[in-house]
């Protein structure tokens, strides 16, 4: 793609999807680079775009908070996210992307509101669970396949555990990069790959480090508290944006 306009939004959607990816706000708010590119680009051109970025970005992260995952957790979220893979790619062509949106923005919107009313208590931190684990890992296999919306549920289901921030990082990081790693093949067999579209993912590669640097530098500025502070604004931004956008896609 030559259009200079183009590249005006493709730039800042890859460097907010670095930081997103780096940490800082618990990957949601990578969800909000897929409008602006979307201004510019079809979703499943875009999608296709930024795929190969995204796992330039989990090789970063698997290096960078190497060690850090949370097992327990990894063990019931990747295979459940890949049902949701699986489901997905079967269901592409006749999933309604907007009703989607929709329903994660209300979930999303409706686990922050639960949040915010339970401040005047002090919550305890929630354990590992094989069936919210199987229901929110799936969720966001399926999301994030199909609308490019993964970050939310994931959140939604750990944030509660209240785990280190370098240990909730680093267990995204490696449930991420396993569920980017798996969407390769049907992208391949749907046809979103294309010579063009990996031209420009090569032209947009070196924002990737400079993004993912920008998110790392001020994770590390960030304390305990003001990490989970942000994740959960980051969360409510986003299920502002995707409620903003099943919407539109109704009313428009």
């Amino acid at each position: 793609m030559q259009d200079p306009l183009f590249y005006a939004a493709a730039i800042p959607a890859v460097l907010i999807v670095g930081i997103s990816k780096s940490g800082l706000g618990g990957g949601s708010l990578g969800i909000l680079s897929i409008p602006i590119l979307s201004l510019v680009a079809s979703p499943s051109v875009g999608a296709a775009i930024m795929l190969p970025l995204l796992i330039a970005m989990d090789i970063m992260g698997l290096i960078t908070f190497r060690g850090k995952g949370d097992l327990r957790n990894l063990r019931i979220l990747i295979p459940a996210a890949l049902v949701g893979i699986a489901i997905g790619a079967l269901t592409f062509r006749f999933t309604s992307d907007a009703m989607l949106r929709g329903l994660i923005g209300m979930l999303s919107i409706g686990f922050v509101a639960q949040r915010l009313l339970g401040r005047s208590r002090v919550l305890p931190p929630t354990l590992p669970s094989v069936a919210r684990g199987s229901v929110w890992g799936a969720m966001s296999g399926f999301t994030s396949f199909i609308a490019n919306a993964g970050g939310p549920p994931f959140v939604i289901y750990l944030a509660p555990q209240q785990l280190d921030k370098l240990v909730f990082v680093g267990t995204s990081v490696i449930f991420f990069s396993v569920i980017n790693a798996v969407k390769v093949v049907p992208f391949i067999l749907l046809g979103l790959f294309d010579a063009r579209n990996l031209t420009t993912s090569l032209a947009l590669l070196p924002l990737a480090p400079v993004g993912y640097w920008l998110g790392l530098k001020l994770l590390m500025k960030v304390d305990q508290v003001r990490f989970y502070q942000i994740t959960i604004a980051a969360l409510f931004v986003a299920g502002c944006k995707l409620l903003w956008d099943a919407a539109g896609a109704y009313l428009g």
